[in-house]
């Protein structure tokens, strides 16, 4: 995998710097198509008080065999009021070594977040992948860091994870789990209490639909398993790839 695709990651990570997960987050996985182009729309709600629902679109492709890039916009409401427009990412995955030549396959998230509302300052995420298989079972798990610049209030670099296990039973319907958290500031983790933990049960698909075409489906309801998480979260992703 080319050496400078590590070299992006780790500067990165050097750069680096909150980390409470969005109803429409997905667990990242570390592996790139490349010329794989897509559409792919996201959402989730969120029983907290009020009720957070999130939804965002994308068009994102496989620039090269090791990085891929996409771009989106998000929309949020929060209890009744409407949708409305939240911000704008970008987001790139560089994947650092050859599918299935190592025990565990590594990949490297970035992502820049510009909200709407400029006193939440600009927010940066980055962290590494990584999956490993034994038969059909797919195991991933992410650690992920983010910070907000330039926000009207200051913060410290939270620490968040992610993990998955998916049981390829065919390939139009498997299952499994998947669980997002936060643990606060990366040196100073928030009492237990405090931190968000929610996991819940999975599923995955995907269709073909035509020549080089398909679309991808994967949706989970997660239960809140610490104080700090709402106790119910609906999360859809489909993705149309061209």
């Amino acid at each position: 995998m080319k050496s400078n695709a590590a070299l992006i990651a780790a500067m990165g990570m050097l750069c680096l710097q909150s980390a409470h997960a969005s109803p429409a987050d997905y667990v990242y996985t570390p592996t790139v198509e490349q010329g794989e182009k897509e559409l792919d729309f996201k959402s989730g709600s969120a029983d907290s008080d009020p009720r957070k629902t999130v939804a965002t679109l994308g068009l994102g492709y496989g620039a090269n065999a090791w990085w891929f890039t996409e771009v989106y916009v998000k929309y949020a409401k929060s209890g009744s009021n409407n949708l409305k427009y939240d911000a704008f990412e970008w987001e790139n995955k560089f994947q650092l070594t050859e599918t299935g030549k190592y025990p565990v396959d590594v990949g490297f998230i970035t992502e820049i977040e510009i909200p709407r509302d400029r006193d939440e300052g600009i927010e940066l995420k980055v962290g590494p992948l990584f999956q490993t298989e034994f038969g059909k079972l797919q195991l991933n798990g992410n650690i992920l860091f983010e910070k907000h610049i330039d926000a009207a209030l200051p913060s410290s670099t939270e620490a968040g994870y992610q993990w998955q296990a998916k049981y390829r039973w065919q390939p139009r319907l498997e299952y499994g789990l998947q669980g997002f958290g936060s643990v606060g500031a990366w040196d100073d983790w928030d009492d237990s209490g405090k931190q968000f933990h929610n996991m819940g049960p999975a599923i995955f698909g995907k269709f073909a639909a035509g020549d080089h075409q398909a679309i991808k489906y994967n949706a989970a309801w997660l239960f809140g398993v610490s104080d700090g998480a709402p106790d119910n979260t609906f999360r859809l992703q489909v993705e149309l790839e061209f």
